[in-house]
């Protein structure tokens, strides 16, 4: 790396290429590939079928030809001549018009494959805790899902079933040049150890160079996914230069990585068709000797089949060493995507227990009890230190601290995003691991300081949480909120187009829509993370009092550093390092003169 060029990521090594070879596995990792194709018998059994007649015709059609040479030719026979040559072109056509065929249900069966795998790994993701993401690049997963799963259709679409013609092919053809000449066909033989010592030569640089060019571009796509999402603070300090730079020394490995591969095949596959060529030769010069030779009643007619069967045997070998370099590539791309697949989630969810629907009307709140709560992300140092309090259904718990304190941890573990590694976290008497998540969900409402809004409508993004919602439910819910005019003032009003992130919005109109996507779930449970940040005090004035209406009834937990926010909770939690310092009403805590006065104190006097 070029001095002064800070990298925009440090995967220097992806673990799911680096941790097993696919030469160790190729037979494992193909038949688990293939199994992917089963479920769609109605294209794999008649292209199986083709595949067997197509590599048994391509040796016939080429006898055919052998034998109107050896035959009506050799003998002067025009009419034979005629009617072999309708049947060659005959059987010729026939043999294409399989191919057409044979080639469009691999097609097809490849497409299948690769819609069936990316739904699998999308499921997987999707299923996996927030831990997997802390851990995992954006750009791996892009990786996962484009790349290495189109290498995978490769491997299913064209080199399963073209290796397999081409080896049908060379079955047959060899079994007819055994019909004609076994003794001549044992010279053919010496080619097979030739043939697998260079392979077993190639095999382990070529598979080498192939993982490290694909690890190279799995860390281009993560920079790749990094640079783009990270491009305002690129431009704001001015590093466009240093990280372009930075991405052309990624792409250059790319391309030597790619050099190295393309200098092995080019040295593989001319020495497979040399070989073939020296074989010729050798045949050319005993087959010529048994003709001439007095004791033996070997035909010229007969020679010249057998030549043309073995040009049939001998062509497949390079084709076969060309699809064994896409089958390195499809294989490595199958290791990477099962490695993914069999990554097993940190913790499975095993809840059993639904949350009801409140029977109360006017209390739609959820019991939250903390007991001696500790928790550390990925195994390191614990963000929470035996937390314990009790927020009863319907009331506002506020978070206050400093930046690092648990204030997110403690919603995140009410999300059940993470689990605890001790202590008890209750939800209306229950333990919330037997709670099953999607139930704890479809009550829960969260809006967070930088929250995400997808491509497409204003209305389409505040109907996210509950797809089913009219138009008419939008429109109410904005304007209980009290800022159905900023809506309706927008260029379409509530079907004004927005980009991914929700550009094309204020953050503070951005940060409103999240507040209607929310609350249009109507949820039993509440979290707002520093959910008022980015809205200007003329708005949030408007804001605070739909809020007081629409948390009424509710279980909230407000975090804020605004202190204006959280007056009215009917429990503040002021946290430091994990801990709780103090807890009480805003009055008690005022009274209190401790750490909650002091930051009032700050607050009243900045």
């Amino acid at each position: 790396m070029k001095p002064g060029i800070i990298p925009l990521t440090h995967v220097k090594h992806d673990p799911e290429v680096t941790q097993q070879r696919p030469d160790q596995g190729v037979v494992r990792l193909l038949v688990r590939a293939f199994s992917y194709t089963l479920p769609h018998k109605r294209l794999l059994i008649p292209l199986v079928l083709q595949v067997l007649l197509r590599a048994a015709l391509l040796p016939i059609g080429t006898w055919a030809l052998a034998a109107v040479i050896n035959g009506p030719i050799e003998h002067r026979d025009p009419s034979g001549i005629i009617a072999g040559a309708l049947a060659f072109a005959g059987l010729a056509a026939f043999t294409n018009w399989m191919f057409h065929f044979r080639y469009k249900l691999a097609l097809q069966l490849g497409e299948a494959v690769i819609h069936d795998l990316r739904s699998e790994v999308m499921r997987h993701v999707f299923r996996m805790p927030m831990v997997f993401f802390d851990t995992t690049k954006v750009g791996r997963i892009i990786g996962r899902v484009t790349s290495d799963i189109d290498s995978i259709r490769t491997g299913v679409q064209d080199v399963v079933f073209i290796t397999a013609v081409q080896l049908g092919q060379m079955v047959v053809a060899g079994a007819m040049m055994i019909y004609y000449d076994w003794a001549l066909f044992l010279v053919v033989l010496l080619l097979a150890p030739i043939i697998w010592s260079l392979n077993r030569a190639f095999t382990k640089r070529m598979t080498e160079a192939q993982r490290k060019a694909t690890e190279s571009y799995s860390r281009i796509a993560a920079t790749l996914a990094e640079s783009v999402s990270g491009v305002r603070v690129t431009q704001g300090f001015v590093r466009e230069d240093i990280n372009a730079a930075y991405f052309r020394e990624l792409a250059a490995d790319q391309a030597k990585f790619n050099m190295v591969m393309s200098r092995q095949s080019a040295v593989f596959l001319p020495l497979l068709e040399c070989n073939t060529q020296i074989f010729t030769a050798l045949l050319l010069v005993i087959g010529g000797w048994r003709v001439l030779s007095p004791d033996t009643s070997v035909s010229v007619g007969s020679i010249v089949q057998f030549f043309f069967l073995s040009n049939l045997l001998f062509d497949p070998i390079k084709n076969l060493g060309t699809q064994y370099t896409a089958a390195l590539a499809a294989m490595v791309g199958a290791e990477r995507v099962f490695r993914l697949l069999d990554t097993p989630p940190a913790w499975v969810d095993t809840g059993q227990h639904v949350l009801p629907e409140s029977p109360e009307p006017t209390q739609r709140g959820i019991r939250v009890e903390f007991r001696d709560i500790w928790f550390a992300y990925d195994g390191g140092k614990p963000v929470l230190k035996g937390i314990g309090f009790r927020a009863n259904s319907g009331q506002t718990i506020a978070l206050v601290g400093h930046t690092g304190s648990g204030k997110t941890s403690i919603t995140n573990l009410l999300s059940k995003l993470y689990l605890p590694q001790n202590g008890t976290l209750l939800l209306d008497g229950f333990d919330i691991r037997e709670i099953r998540a999607d139930s704890l969900h479809s009550f829960l409402g969260v809006v967070h300081q930088h929250s995400f809004l997808f491509e497409g409508s204003v209305c389409d993004n505040i109907r996210f949480a509950n797809p089913r919602a009219s138009k008419e439910a939008v429109r109410q819910v904005t304007r209980e909120l009290g800022f159905i005019d900023l809506i309706e003032a927008l260029p379409s009003g509530f079907d004004t187009h927005i980009g991914e992130g929700g550009t094309g919005l204020s953050s503070g109109q951005r940060q409103l829509v999240t507040f209607a996507r929310a609350l249009l779930a109507n949820p039993r449970l509440l979290i707002l993370d520093e959910a008022t940040s980015a809205i200007d005090a003329p708005t949030e004035e408007r804001l605070q009092n739909a809020l007081q209406r629409l948390l009424q009834g509710r279980t909230s937990f407000v975090v804020a550093h605004r202190l204006s926010t959280i007056r009215n909770a009917d429990l503040i939690l002021v946290l430091d390092q994990g801990e709780i310092l103090e807890r009480g009403t805003h009055s008690e805590l005022i009274s209190q003169a401790g750490a909650y006065a002091k930051l009032h104190a700050h607050f009243v006097k900045g």
